[in-house]
């Protein structure tokens, strides 16, 4: 009995491993190869790309299949099948029971033409996986005579630069380049399921015949890129090509954050700005404007042209009244001239009292710009020190003394009608600065030779220990001078002539001390 089992036994296991052999030559490639050799055993001459998996586990791969994947790597079974084959599969299913549930399963590539689709079949407990080769003879036809035109067109639509797909009429994406594939593999990063279409607002029911500017995003980066559709209807559906511009968003980003910029910059600005385009209508002013020529915003944000614009000034009376109101169109039109040479400059003075300074200064591509600016505060400024300087002078002519200051570099810069009377000389009609030495010498060439007027010379040069100190000289007239030197406030020094009374003195038998000999003894 003992023998009998074992020989039972013995049947029915190599009735299984008949069976197992059987079912591996079954399941693989329909083709056999010269010399009988199993057609997963690694056989060069095997062409076909297929996978056996006992569940989860590979159990055999054709040459070309281990070729595509590192199959040989320990623990490489269904789940690292479906994350090397989703990119191109699109729809792979996750795990081999899915393929036990259907029977058969056919999943298309994304690039029909390049990838063809992926069949899974469920036969008696083992799945077998077949990556079909696409059939190109459609696209390459071997014969006729545009046999080689028809390929020089497939490679360059295939190897262009810039995404190229066809949608069909169910808006079903059936052919894309390597550049749309390689975009499809950019966006998806690191995930193994890229989108089915990366241009989702593109399809049969999108705008036909017109550029569309859309977006992708790209997994793991917040930037997007910026493509150009273009969509061009055939009788099979939908051509799109679409061309990068990142370089035209990324400009057009930069100009609105300068304009922005500058927009800020301009709120700030005291100085009214109205720049009026190559038209002549309003583009852009501040808010400094509208304070300064009380001009409502409403009819500054309605785009005035340039007349309209200096119209309305006058009749708010924000501008000096013209002469002739005939002749107002012309003075406007030789004012825009020379805005848009750069020579306009004028200094408005209103009936309300305020002064204005505008300006006009041509800008890029035809445009002009104003700049209304209130210089009223340093007008009046100017004028109130003009009329104190006018004063002053006043007063100083009014004394008998001739009095004349030099300043700090020994420039001449006043002096009264007494001076300008004893010396018969004018300072102020002379063309060229006169100086302590032009001066020294016109009163040298009016004296009798002393060395007063040397010291006097000496003195205005110095720049520490300065007293004021008196001295005599006598004209060839034979009249007696005193002369009384003074230093003043800034390093200047004003000088001083007096007639003296005949048989008087204003100073000491003794000869007068240098101020240089002074500061020695010192």
């Amino acid at each position: 009995m003992q023998d009998m089992a074992y020989l039972d036994w013995m049947f029915g296991a190599l009735i299984c491993a008949i069976t197992a052999v059987v079912a591996v030559y079954w399941l693989a490639p329909r083709h056999r190869v010269a010399g009988g050799r199993n057609p997963l055993s690694g056989d060069p001459g095997i062409r076909e790309r297929v996978f056996l998996f006992d569940g989860p586990d590979l159990i055999d791969a054709s040459s070309e299949a281990l070729k595509l994947v590192p199959a040989d790597t320990p623990g490489f079974g269904w789940e690292q099948l479906h994350d090397a084959l989703i990119g191109k599969y699109p729809g792979f299913p996750k795990s081999s029971k899915d393929v036990q549930t259907s029977g058969t399963m056919t999943i298309p590539a994304t690039n029909k033409n390049n990838n063809g689709d992926a069949h899974c079949e469920w036969i008696d407990g083992i799945t077998r996986v077949h990556l079909r080769k696409p059939d190109t003879s459609a696209h390459r036809p071997a014969t006729g005579p545009k046999a080689a035109e028809l390929e020089t067109l497939f490679l360059a639509m295939g190897q262009a630069p810039y995404p190229v797909w066809h949608v069909d009429l169910n808006g079903v994406i059936s052919w894309s380049n390597c550049a749309y594939d390689a975009l499809c593999k950019k966006a998806a990063g690191s995930k193994a399921n890229a989108p089915p279409s990366m241009f989702p607002s593109v399809s049969g029911k999108g705008p036909v015949g017109k550029k569309t500017r859309t977006s992708v995003a790209v997994a793991g980066r917040e930037k997007k890129l910026w493509f150009d559709v273009s969509v061009v209807q055939q009788d099979t559906g939908f051509l799109c090509y679409g061309v990068d511009i990142n370089a035209v968003v990324d400009a057009e980003i930069a100009q609105r954050n300068f304009v922005q910029t500058l927009a800020k910059t301009f709120a700030q600005l005291s100085i009214g700005l109205a720049i009026f385009d190559r038209n002549r209508q309003l583009a852009l002013f501040n808010p400094a404007l509208i304070d300064l020529t009380a001009l409502p915003a409403d009819f500054l944000s309605a785009r005035p042209n340039l007349l309209s614009f200096f119209d309305r000034l006058r009749n708010q009376r924000m501008m000096p009244e013209p002469k002739n109101y005939g002749s107002w169109r012309h003075q406007m039109a030789d004012l825009i001239a020379a805005a848009a040479d750069g020579r306009y400059q004028e200094t408005w003075t209103l009936p309300s009292g305020a002064v204005y300074s505008v300006s006009g200064r041509p800008h890029p591509d035809g445009a002009v710009a104003f700049l209304f600016e209130d210089i009223t505060a340093e007008i009046t400024l100017t004028r109130r020190f003009r009329t104190d300087l006018e004063i002053s002078q006043s007063m100083l002519d009014q004394l008998n003394e001739a009095i004349v200051v030099f300043s700090e570099n020994g420039a001449l810069t006043f002096s009264n009608t007494a001076y300008r009377e004893l010396w018969r000389v004018d300072p102020e009609a002379s063309f060229v600065q006169m100086t302590v030495l032009d001066a020294t010498r016109t009163w040298q060439g009016q004296c009798h030779a002393t060395p007063i007027l040397g010291e006097v010379r000496e003195f205005v040069g110095l720049r520490e220990n300065r007293a004021e100190w008196l001295a005599q000289i006598q004209m060839n007239t034979g009249q007696s001078l005193s002369c009384c030197v003074f230093p003043i406030g800034h390093g200047a020094t004003m000088v001083t002539f007096s007639r003296v009374p005949s048989g008087k003195s204003t100073i000491t038998t003794a000869p007068p001390i240098s101020p240089l000999e002074r500061v020695a003894d010192n």
